[in-house]
């Protein structure tokens, strides 16, 4: 493995951001962590340890990989957060979903509190100052620095707190107590972008997913009417301050992908396979750094691994450039063989450089 490469990993993401022509594709392999219940944790370890590209840091202190670390998501343990949302799951490691909403009923808005973005991130506790030292210390030591809003930060916010069925007809209906809550969830998530381009880092990330599996939870109409605003709002301070802006999705997002673009988004992660990946470079490339988020629907859980193989050559080849402007990420979770895990690590840190010089 190039060390030399490796060592100005931040260099080459701006550079790959930028479309400056980086040393190679920035790859990414995310294992949640249900995983560690799931696989053989040695298992895990060894592929890890096998892949220094994909996981430079493994070597050099333990990490959560070597410790018996208890999770918060667990089966049978419904956990509140500071909106009052109740989250439970099925799979201990695995986020879960909302399954009571505090604000199901408009006759409690009125003594309805949010949470207080000086102690709390919207789905934890959050130490500014703490926070602050990780960041100045990454930075010192060469590290892309993120900051970012929560998962879910205003439409699924919004989802959370009201229900999704009830959230529509707000919308539908125009409710001004629905732009009263807005507003609340917005200023909550102004703060923390305060907080982060306080501190000062890299890259700010908006995550939110926004679609289903054939089209998006929300029309276009009602996403520019009352998403695609506070969106720019808390997007206009980290350009202003010249913070490079990531927007990420899950979904089938084509006909909302134009506005989530909007605004001064530097990167946009989105799914391949539910997209389309010819889809992807007919509306996209060139115009913003591709984040590609791999498939793990069909191929990698299910198919063999020349196939896991032959899908990261091909999304290199159709949306990858010697400019650069394409990124990729993949998120392990249960159910993929162990084989296929291999293949695509493989495959990630092969066709990483497949355009260099």
């Amino acid at each position: 493995m190039d060390n030399i490469k490796i060592a100005n990993k931040r260099d080459n993401i701006l550079r790959a951001l930028r479309f400056e022509q980086p040393d190679y594709i920035p790859m990414v392999f995310h294992i949640n962590e249900s995983c560690w219940y799931h696989y053989p944790k040695d298992a895990l370890k060894e592929l890890m340890a096998e892949h220094e590209f994909l996981f430079p840091d493994y070597e050099k202190g333990p990490g959560r990989a070597e410790l018996d670390y208890i999770i918060p998501e667990r089966v049978g343990k419904p956990f509140t957060d500071g909106w009052g949302c109740v989250w439970e799951t099925a799979m201990d490691g695995i986020v879960g979903t909302v399954t009571k909403h505090p604000l199901i009923d408009w006759d409690d808005f009125d003594s309805y509190v949010p949470p207080d973005p000086e102690v709390d991130s919207g789905k934890g506790e959050v130490d500014w100052n703490q926070l602050r030292q990780d960041i100045e210390l990454a930075r010192a030591n060469g590290g892309f620095t993120l900051g970012g809003l929560r998962h879910g930060h205003t439409f699924q916010q919004l989802m959370d707190i009201r229900g999704y069925e009830n959230l529509l007809f707000d919308m539908f209906d125009d409710n001004p107590l629905l732009h009263k809550l807005i507003d609340m969830v917005e200023s909550f998530n102004m703060a923390i972008v305060r907080h982060y381009l306080d501190i000062g880092v890299d890259m700010m990330t908006y995550a939110e997913d926004l679609g289903m599996q054939n089209g998006p939870m929300i029309s276009p109409a009602m996403f520019d009417k009352y998403i695609k605003p506070s969106y720019k709002r808390l997007m206009a301070p980290a350009v202003e301050a010249g913070c490079i802006i990531h927007m990420h999705s899950d979904g089938h997002i084509h006909d909302l992908v134009g506005g989530l673009v909007d605004g001064g988004v530097a990167a946009l992660n989105l799914q391949d396979l539910v997209n389309g990946i010819d889809w992807i470079k007919d509306n996209l490339k060139g115009k913003v750094c591709i984040d590609l988020d791999i498939d793990r629907q069909e191929i990698t859980p299910k198919a063999k691994p020349c196939d896991v193989d032959d899908l990261i050559r091909r999304e290199v080849e159709t949306l990858g450039s010697n400019e650069g402007g394409l990124m990729m990420i993949y998120g392990l979770y249960p159910g993929v063989p162990l084989e296929n895990v291999k293949a695509l690590m493989d495959a990630m840190e092969k066709y990483a450089f497949y355009y260099s010089d």
